[in-house]
């Protein structure tokens, strides 16, 4: 079985194939400075570009999980989650209330997908 793996540093990988599925790393905002909206907004632009450079898109997504600040952030995170997610292509997801790596980060995503 082959792993293949994408912008590799000494870290983690972007991305991770296997078998088919990818598994991408967890994604946050453009620019840190910004609303929760916002955040999650880039957020999502950067899933995108991942799934493009892997060969998959929203449609495949498999699974989802969503690390908030505070759940105080929900329904104005979902709003933009349910406006990006293509209609009948909703993953399996979770979204838990966590620490982030940095105190301006608002929201980070990971994501498990299917290739095309």
């Amino acid at each position: 079985m082959t792993i293949e793996r994408q912008q590799t540093g000494q870290r983690m990988s972007r991305i991770v194939k296997h078998n088919g599925t990818l598994y991408l790393c967890g994604q946050v905002c453009k620019d840190a400075t910004q609303d929760i909206t916002e955040q999650t907004r880039t957020m999502l632009e950067k899933v995108d570009e991942l799934l493009l450079e892997a060969g998959s898109g929203r449609e495949q997504i498999l699974s989802a999980t969503l690390y908030l600040k505070t759940m105080a952030d929900f329904a104005e995170m979902n709003a933009v989650w349910d406006a990006w997610v293509p209609e009948g292509h909703a993953p399996a997801r979770a979204c838990v209330e966590a620490a982030m790596a940095r105190p301006e980060l608002l929201v980070e995503i990971s994501v498990i997908a299917a290739g095309r």
